[in-house]
């Protein structure tokens, strides 16, 4: 695919910077409610996905540091590391709460700040996605396609703390909630290895065509 031109590519980063401020706004306060509520609701899940938004605060701030550069391309391993130490931290967590739940310490009550917010989050976080995941293809960008995985991972996360919330309400099933925790934890670890290891993988030719590493995910996808 040939690389944007140069006044395309500008419009690009606009956007990018656009979307990573919107991103940082919407996650700042879930983060603030989600914690909140799960503290009073004693739930490791609700808490995770709080922390989950503030590493993603911290993932779209390390983007918004990488596209503050004219070069950006030169702060892209920087970025992908903030990513994945990022997501390490926030699978480390939320295992050691969840298995402390699992043996006893605590059984999670009812949030209904909790659910709206889940179900919130499941309309407002794949447009965000999606919009960033595009920009970040067509530019090239490692940093920017694996922020917006972290975005799209904070969907999953939603429908995921959505059923363990409503299992614990609906049923009394208190074990949902550190399962579904635990879940959260899981991909966590899955998307900060591919950060780690995506980093820059996408580069550009004399001739103006994309060069991309064995399953790099940063290259724009056919008709994308």
């Amino acid at each position: 695919m040939t690389a944007p031109a140069p006044a395309r590519r500008a419009s690009l980063r606009r956007r990018v910077r656009l979307l990573v401020a919107a991103t940082i706004t919407y996650n700042v306060i879930e983060a603030a409610v989600a914690i909140t509520a799960g503290g009073i609701a004693s739930s490791a899940a609700l808490i995770g996905f709080g922390l989950d938004s503030v590493v993603e605060v911290a993932s779209a701030a390390a983007v918004a540091w990488q596209f503050s550069a004219a070069d950006h391309e030169r702060r892209e391993k920087a970025a992908l590391r903030v990513i994945a130490v990022s997501f390490f931290a926030l699978a480390a967590y939320v295992t050691v709460d969840a298995v402390r739940a699992l043996l006893g310490s605590g059984e999670a009550e009812h949030s209904t700040p909790g659910l709206i917010l889940a179900a919130l989050s499941l309309v407002v976080m794949p447009f965000l996605s999606y919009a960033q995941r595009r920009a970040g293809r067509e530019l090239g960008s490692a940093s920017a396609v694996a922020d917006s995985k972290q975005t799209l991972l904070c969907t999953y996360l939603s429908g995921v703390l959505l059923v363990g919330l409503a299992l614990n309400s609906l049923f009394g099933w208190s074990w949902a909630d550190p399962v579904a925790a635990l879940v959260i934890a899981a991909v966590a670890v899955k998307e900060g290895r591919d950060a780690w290891r995506g980093d820059a993988c996408c580069t550009t030719t004399a001739q103006g065509q994309d060069q991309c590493a064995s399953g790099c995910t940063c290259c724009p996808a056919p008709g994308s």
